[in-house]
C-alpha cells in the first residue's frame, strides 16, 4: 500500500529489453540507501518489485500489460518518475489508500497556470469517472489529489506549487498521458450498489 505521497523524482537511466517487457533501471538517490531487492515502489503510482539493485540504480521489470495500460510503456530514458515507497503499518498516512494498481490512463486536456499556481484538467475514461467525486480523493502518476471538478468525461485538480516544483507535474503537457488510480473505497460502493440494482431488477 502507498499514501500518494511522492517521495522524490527518479530518472529513466536505462530501458532494457527482456524476452517479456522491460526492465526498467530508474536513478533513485534519493531513496536507494535501505532499500533490497523485493522491495515495493510506486513508479508514476504502478506498483512495481524492485529486481536489481546497482547503487542509486534500481531495477524493475514490467510485463507487456504493465506497458499498455500505463504509461510506462511511453518513457524514454531521461524521462522523470515519481517515486514513493511502500508504508509501513503504524506510518502516517498523508494522503489516501493508495494500491498501486492503476485503473486506466487519463490525458491531459487543459492546463491553467496562475503564477505558481495550476488548475489541469484531465480527461478520463467514464467507467472512472463513476468512482469520483468532487472533494474525492484521486491518484495521478502516483501524486494523491482532491479533485474539483467532476463531469462524466473529466476532472479537474488544483495544484499549490509545491506539487509542480517536486513532482512531474511541473513539466506536464495537453495531450500527455498519466496513470489513473480511483479511491478503493469508491470502488466498492459502486460494487455494492451494483449488487444492488441487478438484485432489484431480476
Amino acid at each position: 500500500m502507498f499514501t500518494g505521497l511522492v517521495e522524490t523524482m527518479g530518472q529513466v537511466h536505462a530501458l532494457e529489453l527482456r524476452t517479456a517487457g522491460v526492465r526498467l533501471v530508474i536513478d533513485a538517490p534519493a531513496i536507494a540507501e535501505g532499500i533490497q531487492i523485493g522491495d515495493s515502489i510506486a513508479n508514476n503510482g504502478c506498483c512495481l518489485t524492485v529486481v536489481q539493485i546497482n547503487a542509486t540504480l534500481l531495477g524493475f521489470d514490467a510485463g507487456p500489460e504493465t506497458l499498455a495500460c500505463t504509461n510506462l510503456g511511453q518513457k524514454q530514458v531521461g524521462d522523470n518518475i515519481n517515486l514513493e515507497r511502500s508504508v509501513c503499518l503504524g506510518d502516517r498516512l498523508g494522503g489516501h489508500l493508495v494500491t498501486g494498481h492503476v485503473d486506466g490512463l487519463g490525458e491531459l486536456v487543459k492546463r491553467e497556470d496562475d503564477q505558481d499556481w495550476s488548475t489541469f484538467w484531465f480527461k478520463t475514461p467514464p467507467n472512472l469517472s463513476r468512482q469520483m467525486a468532487s472533494k474525492g480523493s484521486i491518484t495521478v502518476d502516483g501524486i494523491s489529489l482532491t479533485l474539483v471538478d467532476v463531469t462524466d468525461a473529466q476532472f479537474s485538480v488544483a495544484l499549490i506549487p509545491h506539487t509542480l516544483e517536486v513532482t512531474t507535474f511541473g513539466k506536464l503537457q495537453v495531450g500527455d498521458q498519466v496513470n489513473l488510480e480511483t479511491d478503493l473505497l469508491a470502488k466498492y460502493v459502486e460494487r455494492q450498489m451494483t449488487a444492488i440494482s441487478d438484485a432489484s431488477s431480476n
